[in-house]
């Protein structure tokens, strides 16, 4: 297997410096395959971004007949923090008030278990379909080769606020 090498970008790249992908594995019922729903935003995770994720993804949901989604989390920063937690709250309260849209359930894995979380493979094979040893990507060519490997068509990136950015 080749192993990657950390690469420094020229410094007159125009590329961002930091480039996010969050992800989403679907796995229906026996039967259908499982879906992948990615969106990308230029910067690093962060909460705002990650419910702006959430809702576009449950949104996608509810349009195919999905009532209810378990998330299966690590506890990285962006899914445990108070602004997350209280939009999954008010989401949630929203769509048992209305009886519209995707009840969304976050269910914390114990640290250091991402072998529990069935994601994860999907990113480690992905990782390693897309990945260039010797050559650094720029991030249209990543982005693309990314959507492709999962078969997703592309998407408009999350915005990042301007309060983090």
């Amino acid at each position: 297997m080749p192993k990657l090498h950390a690469l420094e970008r020229p410094k007159e790249d125009a590329d961002p410096k930091a480039v996010a992908c969050y992800g989403l594995w679907v796995q229906h019922p026996p039967l259908h395959p499982g879906q992948m729903l990615l969106r990308f935003v230029e910067g690093r995770p962060v909460s705002a971004v990650t419910t702006a994720f959430l809702a576009w993804g449950s949104n996608r949901l509810a349009a195919q007949g999905v009532t209810a989604l378990i998330l299966l989390w690590d506890n990285a920063s962006w899914h445990i923090s108070q602004e997350v937690r209280a939009w999954l709250r008010v989401h949630n309260q929203r769509v048992k008030r209305t009886g519209q849209g995707v009840r969304i359930v976050a269910c914390r894995l114990p640290t250091k278990s991402p072998w529990l979380n069935p994601i994860e493979p999907k990113w480690v094979h992905g990782k390693r379909a897309v990945a260039e040893p010797d050559r650094l990507l720029s991030a249209a060519d990543l982005e693309a080769r990314v959507y492709t490997y999962y078969g997703c068509p592309p998407e408009a990136h999350l915005v990042m606020p301007k309060k983090v950015a």
